[in-house]
């Protein structure tokens, strides 16, 4: 299978299946001497694993990680890094019934048609699960980043109905619910929302936002690399996401140039914007600015209500979907997008370490 590799210079290879004996992920491209432990991994793994809450699968995985190379004595030794999380709770018999029906909202449809043979327990590379490589390759990603001053804030912004405003962020909310959302009035709304969800065997969709502060400007490209390109396609590329935001988002095709445009100040020695619509990208490239994300997360298609759909045969049929399901996807993917958001910036960065002549003789003078 192509396309389980992501990144230039820093690069992440994910493998495994939901139901297999376990999943991980190959790093490379990391430079030596980066403090780094399974501990600190694991801080990431624990905000996707499940069981967290009512509102998250039943599935118990503790999702602990194992370093199996490229770290040495706690520090990372410049040769790739392999991680491992072994599956230890697969119920795959709670698949045996669906096994030849194509289930709404899934890829099992599209699987058959590309390679004539799919892995149905759980969705196989397209269950949620997949999604343990990419945390714990950005996990070593943030680690970077913070030695650069770089540091992300990522969280739920909307369950449904409930969208928080901005001017109503609470960040020292968002570990203290479960829906990661940045106000405690809120999560308890949209926590009563998901609960009649759940009583009426539904699920809903959700918002996410990542906030990245300390950027340098400059990072990213001009033409195709552009860096809300890069960070666009990295966010699709998480299963569930549908749609992707910089700044203002839709809102801008509504909106005057005059309002839309961000005016340049002064701010001692350095150049600063008096707003941020554009969410800290311009031209393809970071402005200084924060930048600011937001993904769309679609409603969990496992329900258990009854839906239609054709099985393998080509017979139309009905099919009610059971087993362990979360009835949201937005709180977990709270870690996912943090981590591809953070796996892009830290390649665009070791990119942009060839831009300039003189920093490039600089360095090796």
């Amino acid at each position: 299978m192509a396309g389980s590799t992501f990144g230039t210079l820093f690069t992440i290879t994910t493998w495994g299946e939901s139901h297999g004996p376990a999943l991980g992920v190959v790093v490379d491209g990391c430079p030596a001497g980066i403090p780094l432990t399974s501990d600190y991994i694991q801080t990431f793994l624990d905000r996707r694993k499940p069981g967290q809450s009512k509102f998250t699968t039943a599935r118990k995985e503790s999702d602990s990680v194992e370093i199996l190379s490229g770290v040495f004595e706690g520090y990372t030794t410049g040769t790739p890094i392999s991680l491992i999380v072994r599956n230890t709770d697969q119920r795959s018999h709670d698949y045996s019934k669906i096994k030849d029906c194509y289930r709404p909202g899934h890829a099992d449809y599209t699987f058959d048609q590309k390679y004539g043979v799919r892995d149905y327990r759980g969705g196989g590379r397209t269950s949620g699960r997949e999604t343990i490589g990419r945390v714990a390759g950005g996990a070593i990603a943030c680690r970077i980043l913070e030695a650069l001053g770089i540091h992300l804030t990522t969280y739920t912004k909307a369950i449904g109905p409930f969208s928080i405003p901005s001017d109503a962020y609470d960040y020292s909310a968002i570990n203290e619910n479960r829906l990661y959302m940045p106000n405690q009035k809120y999560a308890e709304q949209a926590s009563a929302y998901l609960e009649s969800c759940i009583r009426e065997q539904d699920s809903s969709g959700g918002l996410i936002e990542c906030m990245i502060h300390g950027m340098p400007s400059g990072i990213g490209e001009p033409v195709f690399d552009k860096l809300d390109a890069c960070l666009a396609k990295a966010v699709m590329s998480i299963g569930a996401v549908k749609a992707v935001e910089i700044g203002d988002g839709t809102e801008v095709s509504t909106a005057r140039g005059s309002y839309n445009n961000d005016a340049f100040v002064m701010n001692g020695y350095n150049v600063d914007k008096e707003t941020n619509h554009a969410g800290g990208i311009l031209g393809g490239m970071s402005d200084g600015s924060d930048i600011i994300i937001k993904a769309h997360f679609k409603p969990t298609p496992s329900i258990a209500s009854t839906q239609k759909t054709v099985n393998k045969s080509r017979d139309n049929i009905e099919v009610s979907i059971r087993g362990r399901h979360d009835p949201i996807i937005g709180p977990r993917a709270v870690v996912v997008v943090e981590a591809m958001t953070a796996l892009t910036i830290l390649d665009l960065i070791f990119e942009n370490m060839s831009s300039r002549m003189d920093k490039i003789i600089d360095f090796y003078k």
